[in-house]
């Protein structure tokens, strides 16, 4: 397993080793002494969405959520987002394509905005968090927020109509 620093504090790129043969594979998608992130996992989730939906800019305020996210089968664009406006990486981000051939990883720390965008024709997303979700605490900032500055790999987004109204990050912040 390999794991890689991202120019954000905490956000990791983790590629673990997938043993193939004609039959096809076996990977661990996690084992807490070897991956060392140093949180517990409470709840894991997955989401299947089509070609260009995009979901996000998602996080919760007062109680973040870590991820560690994967795609198990097809294709996707997954972002962190630093949104802390004391941290020297504020506004900045990291953008990794995820995919089921490679089984790359990315573990993205509590207080990180989160999204994804769906390149293949399906994606079913698996991730595991290290507080549980609350729908009342459910946070989101726009996708396409200019400040942010995310170039994301689709033309026209499929976005929910929550995300759709999302505040800016400033609009979030009372800028």
């Amino acid at each position: 397993m390999r794991i890689d620093q991202t120019p954000l504090p905490g956000v990791l790129i983790i590629h673990p080793d997938v043993f193939r043969d004609e039959r096809g594979f076996f990977l661990e998608t996690f084992q807490a002494e070897r991956y060392g992130l140093g949180y517990e996992f409470v709840q894991d989730n997955h989401s299947r969405s089509g070609r260009g939906v995009l979901r996000g800019l998602h996080f919760q305020e007062r109680s973040p959520q870590g991820k560690l996210v994967r795609v198990a089968r097809g294709r996707a664009f997954d972002v962190a987002v630093d949104i802390d406006p004391s941290s020297p990486t504020f506004r900045q981000h990291v953008g990794v394509t995820l995919d089921d051939e490679s089984h790359a990883q990315l573990f993205i720390p509590p207080g990180y905005a989160h999204g994804f965008c769906v390149l293949s024709d399906v994606a079913d997303f698996e991730y595991k968090c290290t507080t549980y979700y609350d729908a009342n605490d459910g946070r989101g900032v726009r996708w396409d927020d200019p400040s942010i500055g995310i170039e994301w790999p689709v033309d026209r987004p499929i976005v929910s109509a929550a995300d759709a109204a999302n505040p800016t990050l400033d609009e979030y912040l009372g800028r």
